[in-house]
């Protein structure tokens, strides 16, 4: 049995990175593990990409648009969190809080279509009442708690795919996974955001791989390896499997190929150990950042209360 595992797919615009979610999503649904896919683009098309259509799309919920039950939800009878007003994305859990589970019966997998065997979630699109208004944060802040107070059990897995850019980096989002797979394409735009990702990430202790995209030759693995050396973990090439996938044709077949270079993923991401300790530490690092910085005059409330120090996650046994 697997590890457990939250994964994002990060990269700039047009690198491929909604198509390489879905198909590792799909790879991981066609193995019979559990899977929640959440599409936390800007732009939304991971839905498309698993082979919804586009009105069955529309009408799944936008996790942005349910914030307030949300948190209702998440703060249970925790005595630091007087109410959902007082939670803002970074809110780490505390005692008296209420943990997800993937796929579990609260009110965030309850907005969850489910797809071929994936719990698919979404954000929601930034549309016209938000211009000028809001910024996409303020979507992806759901994601963020759900992530923050979710235990994921042995063999699950929380696929999301990334806004595109460096918005990945505007919140302490980009903490909150196991392995980032930073998809790359073989050009000089595809390893710079490499470079751009890394210096980033440094002080964080956050694992990226990089997974080469539009590979066509023996070439591009060259140059790929020559600009990310050891970071390069695997490649996919040129598929005309994806092509039919794309177009909404069923039943195409994903070449050996590149099928292996998405087992070589899986591997990647079961070897990857579980700090939950670490990952509570950072959740409180990044709150208290936020609450110094934004939060706690946007609130009114000193919410570096809210940092509970005796709380620990339950453990989970790998079975």
């Amino acid at each position: 049995m697997g590890a457990f595992v939250k994964v994002a797919f990060v990269g700039k615009g047009g690198s491929g990175k909604t198509t390489l979610s879905s198909l590792f999503t799909r790879h991981l649904a066609a193995r019979g593990l559990p899977v929640v896919a959440i599409d936390a683009d800007i732009n939304q098309h991971m839905g498309v990409a698993l082979g919804l259509d586009e009105d069955r799309c529309a009408k799944i919920p936008a996790m942005g648009d349910h914030l307030p039950e949300i948190k209702d939800w998440l703060r249970g009878d925790n005595p630091r969190i007087p109410s959902a007003d007082a939670m803002v994305k970074t809110t780490p859990p505390g005692s008296g809080s209420r943990l997800l589970r993937l796929r579990g019966d609260d009110p965030v997998h309850a907005l969850g279509q489910e797809v071929d065997g994936v719990t698919l979630l979404a954000t929601g699109p930034f549309n016209d009442d938000d211009l000028g208004v809001a910024c996409y944060h303020s979507k992806t802040g759901a994601v963020e708690l759900y992530l923050n107070h979710l235990v994921d059990g042995p063999g699950e897995y929380v696929v999301v795919d990334m806004t595109a850019g460096a918005d990945t980096f505007a919140s302490g989002l980009f903490t909150r996974f196991d392995l980032m797979f930073l998809v790359a394409e073989p050009t000089r735009k595809g390893v710079g955001v490499y470079r751009q990702y890394t210096e980033y990430a440094r002080d964080y202790d956050v694992a990226i791989a990089v997974v080469g995209n539009k590979v066509q030759s023996d070439d591009d693995v060259a140059y790929l390896r020559e600009h990310v050396g050891d970071d390069l973990l695997t490649w996919v090439g040129q598929s005309a499997a994806v092509r039919a996938f794309e177009q909404g044709r069923q039943g195409a077949v994903l070449e050996d190929a590149n099928t292996a270079a998405l087992d070589t993923m899986l591997a990647a991401l079961d070897a990857r150990p579980k700090d939950w300790d670490g990952f509570q530490r950072q959740a409180v690092e990044f709150h208290v950042k936020n609450a110094r910085s934004w939060a706690n005059r946007a609130t009114g409330r000193d919410l570096e209360q809210q940092v509970d120090p005796d709380f620990r996650f339950p453990a989970v046994s790998v079975v």
